[in-house]
């Protein structure tokens, strides 16, 4: 398929969501490829840019559609779906209005991640499937059955996308953004374990635009979406936070059993971490993404992703409320009470 039947197939594209993260880049995506672009949403969030289009407003929640009938696109990308319910209402709605579906589902649907799952990897159950709070331990079942919904929804038109950790610019969560920033401070930064311990994260906009390339061929099934694409130990992504902000600082790694002792949080206060001594999550940073390379994803180099990051964190001021990574405070008093080698 060459680049103009692509822009045949897919000129009329409507995301679910849209005003965060990942939907901004999507949006942004397929406005510059020259494609008309709607935006469904509650309204309740403004993009963080302006985006160049069509916004309809109504609450899937709710189960409001509304705005939506008797309209047809090429094409529907579904970033906000966290509920089976507003899935199954999503697709009800929308089954007749388009010729591809694509749920935005996570690696955390596994069932877990005591071993690197590749897409047959059997997925998480709710223990009480009524419920639809969203917690650490309902999350990843929850958009399991999410899955189920758009399966059985859209059947064979039905691309389901499990990203690891997204970041880049416009991520609300701070759990990579942390990183460059905080070596940016300068002076001794708090790591966690082994500076080879694997990482594994994708860029916002790398995934953007590879999963618009699986709309326009009109790709099917299910795949993980994480990256590199080899593998990332831990201190070279500090080294290349080094290299971007040419800043003195020095990378001081702490032992996990110091950190776990001092009731540090992984992933949360030590962004990227997950401890290498807990065999549930072995195989967290170890997703298996050869059916996506073989379907064309593709990683910008890893200095222009924490570029990126930075400037962007740069641009939200030094009164950011940060939602994950340690104090400075924090950090200092770790950093202390370290023991000796």
């Amino acid at each position: 398929m060459d680049r103009q039947d692509e822009r045949d197939n897919m000129s009329n594209i409507l995301i679910l969501g849209g005003t965060r993260f990942l939907g901004v880049h999507l949006a942004m995506a397929t406005a510059a490829q020259g494609h008309r672009v709607t935006i469904f949403t509650r309204g309740q969030t403004e993009p963080p840019i302006p985006l160049s289009a069509e916004h309809l407003r109504g609450d899937r929640r709710a189960g409001d559609f509304a705005a939506l009938r008797g309209r047809r696109w090429d094409a529907v990308i579904d970033t906000s779906g966290y509920i089976p319910r507003e899935v199954r209402g999503a697709a009800q709605a929308l089954r007749d209005s388009t010729d591809h579906y694509t749920f935005v589902s996570s690696i955390s649907a596994y069932a877990n991640t005591k071993q690197g799952h590749a897409e047959d990897g059997p997925l998480g159950t709710l223990a009480d499937p009524s419920t639809e709070e969203i917690t650490g331990e309902t999350y990843g079942p929850l958009k399991a059955a999410c899955e189920r919904e758009a399966l059985a929804g859209f059947g064979g038109r039905a691309l389901i996308i499990r990203p690891g950790l997204i970041v880049g610019k416009f991520d609300p969560t701070d759990r990579f953004t942390y990183w460059p920033w905080r070596v940016a401070q300068g002076g001794d930064v708090a790591a966690p374990g082994r500076a080879g311990r694997v990482v594994q994260f994708i860029d916002a906009q790398d995934l953007a635009e590879w999963m618009l390339r699986l709309v326009a061929g009109r790709i099917t099934g299910v795949f993980n979406a994480t990256g590199p694409a080899t593998p990332l130990p831990m201190g070279d992504l500090l080294a290349a936070c080094q290299r971007v902000a040419q800043v003195p600082a020095k990378v001081c790694w702490l032992r996990e059993e110091f950190l776990l002792a001092q009731g540090v949080l992984p992933w949360s206060e030590m962004p990227l971490w997950i401890p290498e001594s807990d065999p549930d999550t072995a195989g967290f940073m170890d997703i298996k993404i050869d059916r996506a390379v073989a379907h064309g994803l593709t990683f910008r180099p890893l200095d222009d992703t924490v570029r990126d990051t930075l400037e962007w964190a740069r641009s939200r001021g030094a009164a950011h409320a940060w939602k994950a990574g340690l104090t400075r405070e924090r950090e200092a008093e770790l950093l202390r009470t370290q023991p000796g080698d």
